[in-house]
């Protein structure tokens, strides 16, 4: 009975989590107007080397934002992108993430 009730407790901890972070993505949509620069304003790159956006894990844009934000990323584009990300907000990132994701 112990086990499953923890199965539960953990169950639950990692749905709520996932609500807690899910973003808008109209509020991304907007906020994205900086990142069309590079990304390009549907998400696939203007420029050869750096990443499309477009349909990217709405998880792995978080964790790549927070990482550039908390200089934890350091190659590559790193010297343009942890000036970008230092500017957004847990909001902004999460936003991010729900709108190019949802392309």
């Amino acid at each position: 009975m112990k086990k499953i009730t923890m199965g539960m407790m953990l169950g639950l901890s990692l749905l709520a989590g996932n609500a807690l972070a899910a973003g808008d993505a109209a509020a991304g949509k907007t906020k994205a107007s900086v990142c069309a620069a590079c990304h390009g304003a549907d998400g696939i790159a203007v420029i050869p080397g750096y990443p499309n956006l477009k349909g990217q894990s709405e998880q792995y844009i978080i964790n790549a934002l927070n990482a550039y934000k908390n200089k934890e990323r350091t190659g590559g584009n790193a010297m343009i992108m942890q000036p970008q990300a230092s500017m957004l907000s847990d909001a902004d990132i999460a936003n991010l993430a729900a709108y190019y994701a949802s392309l």
